[in-house]
């Protein structure tokens, strides 16, 4: 049956499918471009190489939220790229073919796979063979993936069964529309799977609005909004919106895909209008849906949550839909049945794929990053653990540990100066660039990348198990560490496991609108020496730090604020190396106080922002302004001690 026909039942059927073309890197392009010649459509195609034009880059899948295709080719010859694959599957309509160009199928799983260097830490690329197995095993598995293999007769998909669509989304679509005309005012929430509607919805709305204003993380994202509100379709970019004032404003703020918006941002525009709707997913592949949905919308008062989940741009059925949901597991997880007795265990990838699975998808219901990049991570980058509680057929609780650490005396040291910034190594790393303390990327250390436990078996001592499991488990590591956006229940169960706050970033994450917050649980009497260091440093930097994060930081009384030999080098480090201003922000608050510099005052005393100091002191630019501000760091240690300041311009210049 040739692919024309097909197509052409695929319409009627209101279906997408999945065909695969595995070979060499120039038969694969050759055979996509004979698709292409064959099936007329506004193909779109999402590549890295520079043999398919045009195209658009994978790392650009943002720019494909809300827009609509007929047929895409998806090159993966040279790498996978998991989270456009799944965006650019979302934007293909009824009747459409998403080609997946591959390598040879019977070297796929040995190759290396490039797009391996954004999330395995590593230096090298390197080939994922649990990953591409995983994927190769679900093709073959389902009759309705096309498979076209280099020297092999093609396999059809299993056409001729599917029945004709009858689209349901309209008589949903129009339900919510009425009951969103109803709101007098507050907050409505649409989330839902990709293909069902929703940024059409948003346009129905503004269209029967007097007056709506439509913002979106970018304006080629509201296409269908754009076609559905027709000439009632007003767009203005978010910060746009808060940098001037709106009058009169409008009946409606649409926000089309909110979740990609940054929650800080997203907060002022919710909180500038009376009634506010946000549309987005909750899949996953973008990291953040999640998070939206139980971070952001769990603040506001008095939400209408609303939700299609009848298809509009394909059937129920659709294959190319039901394909990516196994493969990259968009299904929710399955609700663990109560049980007496909690077994933990580490599941390994090859051991117990079916346990793996289960525990990826309890880790993606309840952390707001989880995406599959952390999928890939979990099967193929070296250094992961994944330790869970109960039985592969009903998983209560999940814990991911990665390993970090180990890095040489010299590298940790230039990792402190912020002249290196190798892969990988969160904590360790941060720990010692922000923080101030070198040990850390030398020591070895487990962190707790994600801890997740079911609804049902929650309050029930789950969490704190896993928890003192890794501890149980971490042989030959000095520490347990952990990174968590900061809320004052998350830090109440990290220090009843028993760990010590020892950073706080100076930024609120811009996906949860919390600050970054670091915690470690000493395992040997370095690690124990470390944590003491780092929660001292934190007391005592905690009643300057105050003005950056506001947060209550653990202060500790009587600690003196004098100049120390601790402050000397974090100050030669901030003035003849690269160190960060705000990690140098509490040791420059006690520096000058006894050595005055005229940017320094501006800054630090009087409390201008760097873009006002900088405007009075003629500096144009952050980078200047930091720039001076080093200058005067140095000669400030250069009149405190100019034998010592010499010593340590000259060691640190060597780390350049």
């Amino acid at each position: 049956m040739s692919c024309a026909v097909i197509t052409a039942a695929m319409q009627q059927a209101g279906i997408r499918c999945l065909a695969v073309i595995a070979g060499d890197a120039e038969w694969a392009r050759e055979q996509a471009g004979l698709w292409q010649q064959a099936l007329p459509g506004d193909w779109i195609t999402l590549s890295s190489a520079c043999d398919l034009t045009p195209h658009v880059a994978p790392t650009a899948l943002r720019t494909l939220l809300g827009r609509e295709f007929t047929h895409a080719l998806f090159d993966a010859r040279h790498g996978f790229h998991a989270e456009a694959f799944a965006a650019l599957a979302g934007t293909l309509r009824a009747g459409s073919w998403l080609l997946l160009l591959t390598p040879p199928w019977e070297s796929w799983a040995t190759a290396a796979d490039a797009d391996s260097l954004r999330w395995a830490d590593v230096a090298e690329p390197i080939a994922t063979p649990r990953f591409i197995h995983r994927l190769q095993q679900l093709m073959l598995k389902d009759d309705e993936v096309l498979l076209q293999r280099q020297h092999l007769p093609v396999r059809q998909p299993a056409a001729g069964v599917w029945p004709r669509w009858q689209c349901q989304a309209p008589q949903q679509q129009a339900a919510i529309l009425a009951q969103l005309q109803a709101i007098a005012s507050g907050v409505a929430v649409v989330t839902a799977p990709r293909g069902r509607g929703k940024s059409a919805l948003a346009g129905m709305l503004a269209r029967n609005t007097t007056h709506a204003l439509v913002t979106a993380p970018a304006k080629v994202s509201t296409e269908v909004l754009a076609q559905f509100a027709g000439e009632q379709f007003s767009f203005m970019a978010p910060d746009a919106i808060l940098q001037q004032p709106i009058d009169p404003l409008p009946a409606w703020l649409i926000v089309d895909e909110a979740a990609a918006i940054p929650a800080p941002l997203l907060q002022q525009l919710v909180a500038r209008f009376p009634r506010v709707l946000l549309t987005t997913t909750v899949q996953g592949y973008e990291g953040t849906g999640r998070g939206f949905l139980l971070r952001f919308c769990a603040t506001l008062p008095g939400v209408h949550y609303f939700t299609l989940d009848e298809p509009l741009r394909w059937c129920a059925q659709d294959p190319l839909e039901q394909w990516l949901n196994r493969a990259l597991l968009f299904e929710e997880a399955d609700r663990a049945a109560p049980a007496s007795e909690i077994t933990l265990y580490r599941a390994m990838p090859d051991a117990h794929p079916a346990a793996l699975e289960a525990g990826y998808r309890l880790l993606a219901s309840a952390h707001y990053r989880t995406s599959p990049l952390d999928l890939r991570r979990l099967l193929d980058a070296p250094g992961m653990q994944l330790w869970l509680a109960g039985a592969a057929e009903s998983v209560a609780g999940a814990l991911w540990l990665v390993e970090e650490g180990g890095l040489d005396a010299e590298l940790a040291q230039a990792v402190w100066a912020g002249t290196r910034r190798p892969r990988g190594n969160l904590v360790a790393q941060s720990l010692a660039a922000h923080a101030g303390f070198s040990a850390a990327a030398t020591l070895r250390s487990l962190r707790i990348s994600r801890i997740a436990v079911t609804a049902a078996r929650r309050q029930q001592g789950i969490g704190r198990a896993l928890v003192s499991q890794a501890r149980h488990q971490a042989a030959g590591c000095d520490f347990l560490s952990v990174s968590f956006g900061y809320t004052a229940a998350l830090w109440r169960f990290w220090h009843a496991c028993g760990f010590t706050l020892v950073r706080v970033g100076s930024q609120r994450e811009a996906s949860s609108g919390c600050y970054a917050a670091m915690a470690i649980c000493a395992l040997t009497p370095a690690g124990k020496l470390l944590q003491t260091q780092a929660a001292q440093r934190l007391a005592r930097d905690a009643v300057w730090l105050n003005d950056l994060i506001d947060l209550p930081l653990p202060e500790e009384a009587g600690l003196s604020q004098d100049i120390n030999e601790e402050d000397v080098v974090l100050l030669a480090g901030f003035a003849w190396a690269q160190r960060p201003f705000e990690a140098s922000y509490a040791v420059l608050q006690r520096l000058v106080r006894i050595q005055p510099q005229p940017l320094m005052q501006a800054i630090l005393l009087q409390k201008q922002t760097l873009s006002e100091a900088g405007s009075s002191a003629g500096l144009s630019g952050r980078r200047a302004v930091v720039q001076r501000l080093r200058q005067e760091t140095a000669e400030a240690l250069e009149r405190l001690d100019p034998q010592a300041a010499q010593a340590w311009q000259q060691r640190l210049t060597l780390l350049q």
